[in-house]
């Protein structure tokens, strides 16, 4: 468990106002984060951007989101509960049945790392409200601004493989995931998530015990978590200690009150047994980008060459392209794409700037994804402050 004292020892020495930049109000800046952001070192952690203390919830700067897989230490930390355990490898047990299975598992670590395929597939891990603090009008929750997101490679096993051995039965509707982290009061509902059978039996759905080449981080899910690569991070479930598979709706807090969207208002997969004609679970990712270089603001030196670079991605079907206008949206050209990583991984652009003529430069940035999804050009509101995807916008100076 987190305790202050061990927060307040870790954090020595390590407590600054961060001059990242970027204003409020400003969704579109490509930062990371405002002036008065406090930059924390968590235990296992570099300095992240402090956005609540208990329960944890820290956001990536900018600067660690410029490289193609987002560094373990620097991974943005997201808790919904407060107490949070260290767990004993050599005596954790993961928990798996329930009435629509015919038999019920109890694996230690080393059973899944012996009995079953190990995969590994890179993918974004993006909390559902990255980029709340944005919103305009403000929106109560976390108010993350761009740093609730990292892009890693997560090893591990198929959740379908798993299930395939406690014999799934016919009628099987929803899995229900739960992890080791609880409330510090017995009336907090526990943290627990569902799935559709379906995207459960995706073969791209993992019990994940590795990250980066590495065993999960303690504030990342250690030793296990689940991983549903193209939809937002809410279904990730860390600490995973019991998953049960039924033939009924799911009823907990954290589907039927929380994580919900207008129902018909954005795209995406559908969690049909959850829905109703008023809302709906938000499911998978929108296609979006970030600016990382350069940051909002910076003075370009006139006719030194100057490139834009950074990242875009979507729910699963890839990037096909990324334009950028210098017109404020007049007219628009292509940037060029990096290396495909895969269709659940964010995928590099850059753009050679034109710096023959001084003055303000105003870009603007927007992705298309293989789907034909295309970054608006306006914010969908929400009473919940989620899928902020509009196009991106940047204010520099050549000089």
């Amino acid at each position: 468990m987190l305790t202050r004292r061990r927060w307040l020892a870790a954090s020595t020495g390590t407590l600054m106002l961060s001059a990242l930049g970027g204003a409020r109000g400003e969704p579109a800046s490509g930062q990371a984060g405002a002036p008065e952001d406090i930059l924390i070192a968590l235990p296992g952690k570099k300095p992240l951007i402090k956005r609540s203390f208990r329960p944890p919830n820290f956001e990536t700067p900018l600067s660690d989101l410029r490289q193609p897989f987002t560094a373990n230490d620097a991974f943005f930390v997201r808790y919904h509960l407060a107490v949070i355990p260290e767990i004993d490898v050599r005596a954790w047990r993961l928990r798996v049945g329930g009435p629509s299975t015919a038999r019920s598992l109890e694996l230690s670590l080393d059973d899944l790392k012996r009995s079953f395929e190990r995969v590994a597939l890179p993918a974004i891990n993006q909390c559902s409200g990255n980029r709340r603090g944005l919103f305009t009008p403000r929106v109560p929750g976390v108010q993350w601004t761009n740093g609730a997101m990292g892009h890693a490679t997560w090893s591990g096993v198929r959740l379908r493989d798993v299930l395939r051995k406690c014999d799934v039965q016919a009628d099987a509707l929803e899995v229900v995931l739960d992890g080791a982290d609880s409330a510090l009061l017995p009336q907090t509902p526990d943290f627990q998530k569902s799935l559709p059978i379906e995207r459960a039996l995706d073969e791209n759905t993992l019990i994940a015990f590795e990250m980066n080449g590495r065993p999960l981080p303690h504030f990342n899910g250690a030793p296990a978590r689940l991983i549903v690569p193209g939809w937002t991070a809410t279904y990730w479930v860390k600490h995973l200690t019991d998953i049960r598979v039924q033939a009924q709706r799911f009823d907990g807090f954290w589907m039927k009150g929380a994580y919900r969207i207008p129902t018909g208002v954005f795209p995406g997969a559908r969690f049909a047994s959850q829905e109703t004609p008023e809302t709906t679970p938000i499911t998978q990712i929108l296609v979006n980008s970030l600016i990382t270089t350069p940051s909002s603001d910076t003075r370009l030196a006139r006719n030194r060459p100057a490139q834009l670079s950074g990242w875009a991605w979507d729910g699963g079907t890839g990037i096909a392209a990324v334009d950028l206008s210098t017109d404020g949206g007049l007219n628009w050209r292509s940037a060029a794409l990096d290396k495909d990583l895969g269709r659940f991984a964010w995928r590099g652009f850059h753009f050679a700037l034109d710096t023959s003529r001084p003055g303000p430069l105003a870009v603007a940035v927007r992705a298309t994804s293989r789907g034909g999804e295309q970054q608006p050009e306006k914010l969908t509101p929400n009473p919940a402050g989620y899928h902020d995807n509009k196009i991106l916008s940047l204010a520099l100076e050549v000089a």
